[in-house]
C-alpha cells in the first residue's frame, strides 16, 4: 500500500482533493451571503442558500484550476456530466455547513495572528526590513480584492483550518496497526524463476485462414484509417501586418518629443540622518534640551564629515536605520516628512545639514549618493522607438487587415487567392489533417480545434468553399478550403494479414505457455522440486531487481504459509514465469525513518476521513434541502492564447 501511496503521490492527492478537501477551495468561506428563497436558489443549507450564480463561478474556478493543473491533457467535456456538476454542488453544501459551523463555534482570529499572516507573505519586505504596504495594496488591487477583503477572507480560512485541525487532530494510527503495515510492505522473500518463454512455442501454432479473418473482423478498429483533408489557408496576424507599415524617421523624432519623459531617469539622492528624539507634545524644554544635543552632534560630525556613519550607530535614536550608519536609502517623493525631504533637496552629495525639526525629534542630514537626472539620447532609444511605434502601427493595420480578411473570403468563397492577392498574404497548404488537433502539429494555426471544426463542416466538406475567417489566437485570423478529402476507411485484409499472422501466432503461442506452465505448476507443488529454476534472489515490494517485475505483485501476494511456495504468473508478450518462494524474513536493519513516514502517512489518511465524515455529520444537520437540480451547461472555456 504504502508503495502504491509513495510512487502515486500526485494521484493520491489528486483524489483526496476530489473525495474531501475541494469543498474548502472554491470559492471561500468567506464568500457566503444569504439571499433568500428567491429563482436563482437552487439549494438551501439551514439559514443559507446556494444560488445559481455562485454555482457558476465555483464551477468556473474548477475548470481554471485543472486546466492549470492538467495542461495540455485537460478536457473540458469532464466537467459537463450530471455526477461533475451535482459534485460541485455537494462541494458548495459542504462549505455552508462548514461555515455554519465555525460560526456557532465562535472561532475568532485575533489581530496579531492576522498581522502575523500578513506580514509572512513573500516579497513584501523593504530592504530596510520595513513592511511594503504599498506593494501589498497594489497586489490585492490585482486580484480585485482591499485589504479589508483579504483580512476578512484571511479571518475565515484561518478559523476553518482550526476547525479542520481540531476534527483531523483526534484521528491517530494505532503502533500495531501502522508496525503489522509497515512489516507487509518490507518483508522480503527468498524466490526463484522458472520462465516458458512464449518462442519455445511458436513452432507448435498452426494459424489458418479462419482464424485471421476472426482476428480482423473482431478487430476492426484497429485497421481503421481516420478521415484526412488536404487543405489550402491564409494566416493573418501581427507579423503580416507588421510587414506592411513604415516608421520614418518623422515618427521616430516625434514620438522621442513627445514622450520624452519615459527615457528619462530622474535625479536619484540617497541620504543618512542621525535623529535625535524628542515626542511631539513634549514640554518646551524638553524640546530644547533636545535640540542642543542636536546641534552638539551637528558640531561634532561638521568637524569630520567622514565620521557620519560612525556617529549615526552610536548615537542616533532611529532603531531602524542607527546599525546602518543611518542610512535612509534612496529618497522617494514621499519617503520622508516634508521638512526632511526639503532639506535633503538641497544638499549636495557629501553636504550636511543643518539641524531639521519634525514630528519625530531633530535631524541631522547629509546626502551619500546623487545621482543627477539623465535623458538618453535619441540616437541611444531609436531603436526601441521605431520597434514600438512598429507594433503600435502594426495593431492598427491588423484592425484595418482583419475587416477586409473577413470579408473577403467570405464573400469570394470558392478561392483564397483573391484575399491574398489583396492583403499581400501567402497561400501555403498541409495534407493529412483530421477532425482533432494532433500533439505532433503543437500550436500551427491550423491545428486549432476550432478551425478544423470549420474545416470538417459539412459545407466545406461538400462545396469546397472557404471556412469563415476563425480567430485561433489572439490577433491570428485563419481561413482555409479543403482540397481533396479522404474518408474514413479500412485497411483491406491483404494489406494487413502478414501482421495479423504474426499478432495471432504470438497470441497462440501465449497461451500454450500459459497451459504447460499451469501443468507444471500443479506438478511442482505437489513434488516441492526446485529442478530448473535460476538462482535464489530476495525480493521485496520496494526492491524490485532480481525476477521479471511484473511478477513482483503476485510473488508479494503469495499464500506462504507452507514453504516451499508456488505462483504461477502471465506475463504478456513473454510467455509464462513459475516462481519458488522457500524463504520469508523482515530485514536484517529496521529502517526507522521509513517506519515513520509510514505511521504518518495513516496518521494524514485517517485524519483526512474523520474530516470527511465530520462534514457529512455538519451536512446532516444542517438539514440540506436541494430547491432544484444543476443542469446548467459547463462554463465556456477562454480563447486558446
Amino acid at each position: 500500500m504504502f508503495e502504491f501511496i509513495r510512487t502515486h503521490r500526485r494521484l493520491m492527492q489528486f483524489l483526496l482533493m476530489l473525495v474531501i478537501v475541494p469543498s474548502f477551495a472554491l470559492v471561500g468561506i468567506s464568500g457566503y451571503q444569504s439571499f433568500g428563497d428567491g429563482a436563482n436558489t437552487i439549494a438551501k443549507v439551514g439559514d443559507q442558500v446556494v444560488t445559481q450564480q455562485q454555482y457558476e463561478e465555483a464551477q468556473r474556478q474548477q475548470i481554471d484550476r485543472y486546466r492549470q493543473m492538467m495542461g495540455e491533457q485537460f478536457d473540458q467535456k469532464m466537467f459537463d456530466t450530471p455526477e461533475a456538476r451535482q459534485s460541485i454542488l455537494d462541494n458548495l453544501i459542504a462549505e455552508r455547513a462548514v461555515a455554519a459551523e465555525v460560526g456557532r463555534s465562535h472561532l475568532v482570529i485575533s489581530d496579531a495572528v492576522l498581522q502575523k499572516e500578513v506580514l509572512e507573505i513573500p516579497g513584501l519586505t523593504l530592504p530596510d526590513g520595513k513592511f511594503d504596504l504599498e506593494r501589498y495594496k497594489a497586489m490585492l488591487a490585482a486580484q480585485g480584492m482591499t485589504p479589508q477583503m483579504y483580512d476578512a477572507r484571511r479571518r475565515s480560512d484561518l478559523a476553518l483550518q482550526q476547525l479542520a485541525g481540531a476534527v483531523q487532530g483526534t484521528a491517530f494510527a494505532p503502533s500495531t496497526v501502522s508496525k503489522r503495515l509497515s512489516d507487509i510492505t518490507s518483508e522480503e522473500r527468498e524466490v526463484q524463476e522458472l520462465l516458458l518463454p512464449i518462442a519455445q512455442y511458436v513452432s507448435e501454432v498452426k494459424v489458418t485462414d479462419a482464424m485471421i479473418k476472426a482476428f480482423y473482423d473482431k478487430n476492426s478498429k484497429f485497421f481503421e484509417i481516420p478521415e484526412q483533408a488536404k487543405i489550402e489557408y491564409v494566416v493573418l496576424d501581427d507579423s503580416a501586418a507588421g510587414e506592411q507599415v513604415d516608421v520614418t524617421d518623422a515618427d521616430v523624432t516625434g514620438y522621442y518629443a513627445k514622450n520624452q519623459k519615459a527615457y528619462t531617469t530622474e535625479e536619484a539622492r540617497q541620504a543618512s540622518h542621525i535623529l535625535v528624539a524628542v515626542k511631539k507634545d513634549a514640554s518646551a524644554a524638553d524640546k530644547a534640551a533636545a535640540k542642543a544635543k542636536a546641534e552638539a552632534i551637528l558640531a561634532d560630525v561638521r568637524k569630520t564629515p567622514a565620521s557620519f556613519a560612525a556617529v549615526a550607530k552610536a548615537k542616533s535614536e532611529d532603531p531602524a536605520s542607527a546599525e546602518q550608519g543611518g542610512d535612509l536609502g534612496v529618497i522617494g517623493k514621499d519617503g520622508l516628512p516634508t521638512p526632511l525631504l526639503n532639506a535633503v533637496a538641497k544638499l549636495k552629495q557629501g553636504e550636511i545639514s543643518d539641524v531639521v525639526a519634525s514630528d519625530f525629534g531633530f535631524h541631522i542630514l547629509t546626502v551619500t549618493s546623487l545621482k543627477p537626472q539623465h535623458v538618453r539620447a535619441l540616437d541611444e532609444v531609436r531603436g526601441e522607438i521605431t520597434a514600438d511605434l512598429r507594433k503600435q502601427f502594426a495593431a492598427k493595420k491588423y484592425s484595418e487587415m482583419a475587416e477586409t480578411f473577413t470579408n473577403t473570403v467570405y464573400e469570394q468563397s470558392d478561392s483564397l487567392k483573391p484575399v491574398a492577392d489583396k492583403l499581400k498574404l501567402k497561400v501555403e497548404s498541409v495534407a493529412n489533417l483530421s477532425r482533432t488537433p494532433s500533439p505532433a502539429l503543437g500550436k500551427a494555426p491550423f491545428n486549432n480545434a476550432k478551425f478544423l471544426t470549420a474545416i470538417f463542416s459539412n459545407d466545406s466538406l461538400k462545396d469546397k468553399r472557404n471556412t469563415e475567417a476563425v480567430t485561433v489566437a489572439p490577433n491570428v485570423l485563419i481561413a482555409g478550403r479543403v482540397v481533396e478529402f479522404k474518408p474514413a476507411s479500412k485497411r483491406p485484409l491483404a494489406e494487413v494479414e502478414a501482421m495479423i499472422r504474426q499478432r495471432v501466432t504470438l497470441e497462440e503461442a501465449e497461451k500454450l505457455a500459459k497451459k504447460a506452465g499451469e501443468t507444471k505448476l500443479a506438478a511442482l507443488k505437489a513434488s516441492g522440486d526446485a529442478t530448473g529454476f535460476g538462482a535464489a534472489q530476495w525480493v521485496s515490494r520496494s526492491k524490485l531487481d532480481g525476477i521479471n517485475r511484473a511478477a513482483i505483485a503476485q510473488v508479494m501476494k503469495a499464500d506462504t504459509s507452507k514453504l516451499p511456495a508456488y505462483v504461477g504468473v502471465d506475463l504478456p508478450a513473454l510467455g509464462y514465469g513459475i516462481y519458488r518462494i522457500a524463504k520469508v524474513q523482515q530485514p536484517a536493519q529496521v529502517d526507522a525513518a521509513r517506519r515513520q513516514q509510514e505511521k504518518d502517512q495513516i496518521s494524514g489518511i485517517l485524519a483526512q476521513q474523520e474530516m470527511f465524515d465530520y462534514v457529512e455529520y455538519l451536512k446532516a444537520k444542517a438539514k440540506v434541502k436541494i430547491v432544484k437540480p444543476v443542469t446548467a451547461p459547463v462554463a465556456a472555456a477562454p480563447e486558446a492564447p
